[in-house]
């Protein structure tokens, strides 16, 4: 899956809910939280960490491209 970024960056949770993957951005803090998130094949704790073009978002299964 990819996705374009509209500003210079995105914070994680809000890209989560912004892809329909979560129901609420609570639920998208939740995930995050707990470690089933990684970014650029790293586990990304950080719910507000800023995603830029270029790195890569893994849950579960999914693959997110960013650009």
């Amino acid at each position: 899956m990819k996705y374009e970024l509209q500003d210079e960056y995105i914070e994680l949770f809000k890209l989560l809910k912004v892809l329909d993957l979560v129901d609420s951005g609570a639920q998208a803090k939740m995930l995050v939280a707990e470690g089933y998130v990684k970014r650029n094949a790293e586990v990304e704790l950080r719910k507000r960490a800023k995603i830029y073009s270029g790195d890569t978002i893994e849950i579960a299964d999914l693959i997110i491209e960013v650009e």
